[in-house]
């Protein structure tokens, strides 16, 4: 009776309460998981313990979800435009309800037999994937002419085309000066990297293999600069501290030596950690800038 009266005092009825935005339910977790990590172990098993409980009855109820639309005409095109969604996919793929993109499938499948090439000198970048066609290049005695090297060539090849689905055919690029780590020790005077738009980062032994480091540095003009570098297999990579996301900073973000991923710790958004291309949605990029190094010092380009 109160609620009526109510109702009919104000001529409209009550609004429901506002939802929390994704950001600060995604706060929310990143206070809790902060709290966690500074409980005592046995408290800490406890918590670990319950969240693994939740995210099985979340897996199964998700999985349940999914069956059911894709099982009727009527809403199986309404699942499909939820799994475009970037949110959505992220959580279905985290629940392994979902595939892995394309790249990111094919990155796992390369780690795989990554130690196979390493063993005879060589390795394998995989650039892109595009149309079913996986561009890759080869460095060290991969990419040599000797019978050795087709063989490994080859495994690369069977690896792609076996193990991920929507890939039918690669395609071996030819190499190319590799742009994120040039020693340039003998080629410039840092006096004139300045004045070309080069900023002194910091000793290449600040960026732990695995790890990112942050700089802040200034441009030529006075414009401060946020950067971070990433260290994959002692591989430098400059990037805009600013997911492609929300523009925030990645200074926390996890990098999986693993995969070759880098992943923002505000919203998940997962990016190939030597290219910078956003795998949870791929028309999103981060800014990559030059990087060299001279007598052990990282200089970025961050413009005039």
């Amino acid at each position: 009776m109160m609620t009526t009266a109510v109702k009919e005092v104000s001529g409209r009825p009550a609004e429901p309460p506002e939802e929390p935005t994704f950001e600060e339910l995604a706060k929310r977790v990143d206070d809790a998981v902060a709290a966690v990590a500074d409980l005592d172990p046995s408290a800490r098993a406890v918590a670990e313990e319950m969240k693994h409980a939740i995210e099985a009855i979340h897996r199964a109820g998700l999985i349940t979800i999914v069956r059911r639309l894709r099982a009727d005409d009527a809403t199986r095109s309404a699942l499909f435009e939820l799994v475009d969604d970037p949110v959505v996919h992220l959580l279905l793929s985290l629940h392994e309800i979902v595939r892995p993109d394309p790249t990111t499938h094919a990155n796992r499948v390369l780690q795989s037999v990554r130690p196979q090439l390493q063993g005879h000198g060589g390795d394998v970048t995989l650039v892109r994937v595009e149309d079913g066609t996986a561009y890759v290049r080869l460095q060290g005695a991969c990419n040599g002419c000797s019978m050795s090297s087709v063989t490994l060539r080859n495994l690369v090849e069977t690896a792609l085309v076996e193990g991920v689905p929507s890939i039918t055919a690669v395609h071996v690029l030819a190499n190319e000066p590799e742009p994120t780590l040039i020693p340039t020790d003998s080629l410039f005077p840092a006096r004139r990297r300045v004045e070309e738009g080069w900023a002194k980062a910091g000793p290449v032994t600040d960026v732990p293999d695995g790890g990112i480091a942050t700089f802040e540095l200034r441009t030529g003009s006075g414009r401060d600069v946020s950067v971070i570098v990433v260290k994959l297999d002692q591989r430098l990579t400059a990037y805009v501290n600013e997911c492609a996301h929300e523009a925030l900073p990645l200074d926390n973000a996890v990098v999986d030596m693993d995969n070759g991923t880098l992943t923002c710790p505000w919203h998940g958004f997962c990016y190939d950690a030597t290219s910078g291309e956003c795998l949870t949605a791929p028309a999103a990029q981060l800014e990559q800038l030059p990087l060299r190094t001279d007598n052990g010092q990282i200089w970025i380009r961050v413009g005039p």
